[in-house]
């Protein structure tokens, strides 16, 4: 039972699924808050525009 023991690429296993959650997390806040993010910044970008005029 040697291979029990051995922990060779066990932090890279972790790294990666790691990442792997973080990217997941981001895919999931960019589906939840897309349209509220792009609402402000079209906003934001109107009240711009109308203040240069």
């Amino acid at each position: 039972m040697n291979f029990l023991r051995d922990e060779r690429g066990q932090g890279m296993t972790e790294y990666i699924l790691l990442v792997f959650l973080i990217a997941l997390l981001a895919y999931a806040m960019v589906q939840v808050f897309g349209n509220t993010v792009k609402n402000a910044f079209n906003s934001g970008a109107a009240k711009l525009r109308n203040a240069a005029r």
